[in-house]
């Protein structure tokens, strides 16, 4: 039997420059970039996914990090005991801490279980769709350790299945390949799973949607958009398997067209629809969201709610400007089509593109369209999201509500 204290000592020694800030990561920051680190022959040749032992320039150790040489994000936090062990009982312990918290949030077992660094867990995604979790392993070292990581989620939530999903641009940064498969237990069938959120039923296609089927971080922006919806028609745009839609004829609107390049995502709009009994209210069109919008305009249509939640126009910030503009070219359309005293919810999932950038550019295509706001409301991810107390600044997910004169 491996003795842990001596396992700990073989561990290797990453160090930081002179000129790192070594406070910021005993205050909590988890990330160290490469240009931090002392990159000799000795930390080349670690294995990434490897565990070591970091060290500030005065030789102090200061944390237990995973290395990934081929990435410029080189080392990630895992523990402030550097002789920390990362083993099956290392990962039930946070999966309890989780699931602790979600089960004093939502009354189904529906929700993302482990927010990377929100839940001292950085690269790893995982969400929980009742007996069956999907993993999004998005550093090396979640993809080395996955066999204790599905015996950790057995344990503390007694799943039934875990299915990998490898797709995103997070593991090709990190070197790791885009093999998706199920990796613990089986499905009956790939058909969609139902989810009830806000009084509505979703679909989500686990093995063949965007991410891992079904976009949990926007359940409380839907909720409050639901309530403005009530008693008008709602118009849906980049609206995947009917997030917004959906929620707003549960709430009581007259009608919810959704609009998407997928037509698969519609069909399960479509299906989840007549499941809640509103399919004599919902319809959907398949095509480009923007030529839509235009044919809409000149229809004269006018909807009392317009909701854009449009993929991240700005990935990176090379990406940053050319999004900004996108994001006010959405808003000037879908502002034409809101009638009066009506409300505009408009969406935004890119990293890059900050809240006061968001909404300026927002403004910007309001104004354009000639239309007065009023924002009524400021959402973000739902708390199944928690931040980083150091990374709070990186909250992805912007969800702005207008009222329009």
């Amino acid at each position: 039997m491996t003795n842990p204290s001596s396992e700990a000592e073989r561990r290797p020694v990453v160090r930081l420059k002179p000129k790192a800030d070594a406070s910021r990561i005993r205050r909590g920051q988890p990330w160290v970039y490469a240009d931090d680190v002392v990159t000799d022959r000795r930390t080349k040749a670690i294995t990434a996914g490897s565990l070591a032992v970091l060290q500030d320039a005065g030789r102090e150790e200061i944390a237990l990090v995973a290395v990934n040489g081929a990435s410029k994000l080189m080392l990630r936090i895992l523990d402030a005991d550097p002789a920390a062990q990362i083993d099956q009982s290392w990962f039930e312990a946070k999966f309890a801490a989780a699931l602790a918290l979600r089960e004093q949030l939502y009354d189904a077992p529906f929700y993302r279980l482990i927010h990377a660094e929100g839940d001292g867990l950085p690269g790893l995604v995982i969400d929980r769709f009742g007996g069956l979790c999907v993993v999004q392993p998005n550093a090396a070292w979640v993809e080395a350790r996955l066999d204790m990581l599905v015996a950790a989620l057995k344990n503390v939530l007694g799943v039934e299945a875990v299915y990998k999903n490898a797709s995103g641009r997070a593991r090709e940064l990190e070197g790791l390949d885009g093999d998706s498969a199920m990796i613990f237990g089986e499905v009956a069938s790939e058909a969609p799973v139902p989810v009830e959120m806000n009084g509505a039923t979703y679909l989500a296609d686990i093995m063949g949607g965007q991410k891992t089927g079904l976009f949990y971080d926007q359940r409380p922006n839907h909720a409050f958009a639901a309530k403005l919806g009530r008693g008008g028609a709602v118009l849906d745009v980049f609206s995947h398997v009917g997030g917004f839609g959906l929620a707003a004829l549960a709430a009581g609107a007259t009608h919810a067209l959704c609009v998407d390049g997928s037509q698969p995502a519609l069909d399960l709009a479509q299906k989840g629809a007549a499941i809640a009994g509103f399919e004599d209210r919902f319809e959907h069109r398949k095509g480009d969201a923007f030529k839509v919008m235009d044919a809409l305009q000149a229809d004269g249509a006018q909807f009392k709610m317009v909701v854009a939640d449009p993929p991240a126009f700005a990935p990176s910030r090379k990406a940053l400007q050319n999004g900004l503009t996108a994001y006010s070219r959405v808003a000037a359309m879908a502002a034409r089509l809101v009638q009066p005293g009506g409300y505009l919810v408009l969406c935004s999932c890119s990293h890059a593109a900050e809240l006061d950038k968001f909404r300026a550019a927002c403004l910007r295509g309001i104004a354009r369209a000639g239309r007065q706001p009023q924002l009524i409301h400021t959402g973000g991810a739902g708390p199944d999201h928690p931040l980083h107390g150091a990374l709070a600044e990186n909250g992805y997910l912007k969800a702005l509500f207008f009222r329009l004169d």
